[in-house]
């Protein structure tokens, strides 16, 4: 049966008959013909579309009676035995799911069970974040199933032992991932920071008290390690105990990126707190180099041993060798100015709180005096002042007494920054040393996407260990279609959350024969969603088999309230 649509695009259903030995073998394929753009008007080509042999007649009869009357859905509703309901929500989770092929996510998992399952947790995850949970219920209401091609349903506790899985199989997709990406060519830069999650619990097997960089007191927490290649691309990710500081999360790192991803010229650049002098030599063992910044105290101490002038410090970058380490100085004015005003300001809150004491003490005269000097001493305290102003109470007020001259000596360095680097002179120039070092703003980048913004790594919804290590795993895979979309849609006037609601919009129509079997006709998006599926180069299928996998909670959300 063959259906001539246009000049464009012919559909149609191939049974093909094969011969090997004595048996006939018949493929039923849903092929389309179609004329490359350019080509000449007799140059056909034809590509298959789905291989139907093994589904079941009934699903391949409703293919042909759709391909049938396509021109004319309204005719299959005047048939008395074919019914034309909505489906489900196809046009996002299809995008993402190409997305995620063309990136290699797909491969890295693998085409079994196990990875269909963490392939859908990462859609659902750029889809709409939430728990295993609300991962079943997103799959229920899409066409997850059927677009990713699912044999065996599954529930909320499917999902939560394919964590452990991911956990457990991490190296693998990272090293398939890499290899993807990379193919042969080896990168020759790594960006790598860590941040901090906190915890709304303190059953997880990882929680610890650290420094919270959320600033969230009472809240224990993980320490999660980003490794990114020079163009900000996630490489790979890792998990620690929320007591774990900094520069003992790096080793790991030089050696995934040594024995994991093979590399053998490599330069790592992470920042002041990451890379010392531990780090350098586990650096230098494994024959790398490293790009860091040095503290303000270090700064100090170079300009009294004579390395460093402060006249040296200027809006144009400045070299300075030390034996075989480089040294690149800069001053930011913007930055200067800055913290000036910051400081002036600070300095100002301060007083004015002082004067508001003052004149409470002088107007109620049975006010403690000492209850108002604490009030001003904690602000104090809290705006990062203590070692620049005193704070004295006498004689019914309260004095706030500024050090000028140790405040113009902290000024001096305002904007100031130093990079430190063992590369060598014909390796890189300082322009590039700086430029790299910037980069690190690619992973802060990240962690932003991946905690606050569109993915929401936290709240974490699990306890164990490797299910930990699987959820954040999933949320850096996830971290990589997002920023796919990102890149591809920064030139249209939305986000990607805005994006993907308006692909979200794209619902199936199922036609549905009696006694029989269905499939998905999908219909043409609205002039916005062709546009954003346009800039992706992403083209919707006409059709897609009804998956006969059953996808439920395990328990109903409803008894679960009344529970």
């Amino acid at each position: 049966m063959i259906i001539v649509l246009t000049d464009v695009d012919i559909m149609h259903i191939q049974r093909v008959k094969s011969k090997r030995g004595k048996k006939t073998y018949q493929q039923i394929l849903l092929r389309e013909s179609y004329r490359e753009p350019g080509g000449k008007r007799s140059a056909v080509k034809k590509r298959t579309l789905l291989n139907l042999t093994k589904y079941p007649p009934q699903i391949v009869k409703a293919f042909e009676l759709v391909l049938k009357h396509q021109g004319d859905l309204s005719v299959l509703t005047a048939m008395s035995d074919i019914t034309l309901e909505q489906g489900p929500s196809v046009g996002a989770v299809f995008t993402l799911m190409e997305v995620a092929r063309r990136l290699g996510v797909q491969k890295a998992l693998g085409t079994h069970q196990n990875g269909k399952l963490a392939l859908w947790q990462v859609i659902a995850r750029a889809h709409s974040q939430g728990s295993r949970l609300s991962a079943v219920r997103l799959a229920k209401t899409t066409a997850a199933a059927d677009v990713i091609g699912f044999q065996k349903g599954f529930c909320e506790d499917d999902l939560y032992e394919n964590l452990t899985w991911l956990a457990e199989n991490q190296e693998m997709i990272e090293k398939r991932l890499f290899a993807f990406r990379r193919g042969q060519s080896k990168p020759e830069l790594f960006l790598y920071d860590v941040t901090s999650s906190y915890l709304e619990g303190n059953q997880n097997e990882l929680a610890e008290w650290g420094y919270n960089r959320d600033k969230k007191r009472g809240k224990k927490q993980i320490v999660i390690g980003l490794l990114c290649d020079g163009d900000g691309e996630p490489v790979s990710v890792e998990v620690f105990t929320g007591n774990t500081l900094d520069p003992q999360t790096f080793g790991a790192q030089v050696k995934k990126a040594a024995e994991r991803f093979g590399c053998q010229r490599v330069t790592f650049v992470g920042d002041r707190g990451m890379i010392k002098s531990a780090q350098i030599e586990d650096l230098a063992s494994a024959g790398f180099h490293y790009i860091t910044a040095i503290t303000k105290p270090q700064i100090r101490s170079m300009i009294k041993k004579g390395i460093f002038q402060l006249e040296l410090f200027d809006q144009h970058l400045c070299e300075i060798q030390d034996g075989d380490v480089r040294y690149v100085l800069r001053r930011n004015p913007l930055r200067a100015k800055e913290m000036a005003d910051s400081r002036a300001s600070k300095l100002a809150a301060l007083q004015r709180l002082a004067d508001e004491q003052n004149r409470y003490l002088a107007e109620h005269p049975r006010a403690d005096q000492h209850v108002a000097w604490k009030k001003v001493s904690e602000k104090d305290s809290r705006l990062g002042l203590s070692s620049i102003v005193t704070v004295t109470a006498a004689d019914r007020r309260i004095h706030v007494e500024v050090d000028a001259e140790y405040m113009n000596y902290l000024a001096e360095l305002d904007g100031c920054y130093v990079l430190k680097t063992d590369l060598p002179n014909q390796a890189a120039d300082k322009e590039r040393i700086h430029d790299r070092y910037k980069d690190l703003a690619l992973v802060e980048t990240g962690f932003r996407t991946c905690k606050t913004t569109h993915l929401e790594v936290r709240p974490v919804f699990v306890r164990k260990e490797p299910n930990t290590r699987g959820h954040v795993l999933v949320v850096m895979l996830a971290y990589l279609v997002v920023r796919a979309l990102k890149q591809a849609w920064e030139h249209l006037d939305l986000t990607v959350e805005e994006g993907l609601q308006e692909l979200n919009r794209i619902c199936a129509m199922q036609p549905s024969v009696k006694g029989g079997g269905s499939c998905l006709r999908i219909p043409e998006p609205t002039p916005l969603g062709r546009e954003l599926l346009d800039a992706l180069n992403v083209k919707l299928p006409s059709f897609l088999p009804k998956s006969t996998a059953r996808v439920d909670t395990k328990k109903k959300l409803p008894s679960r309230r009344k529970l």
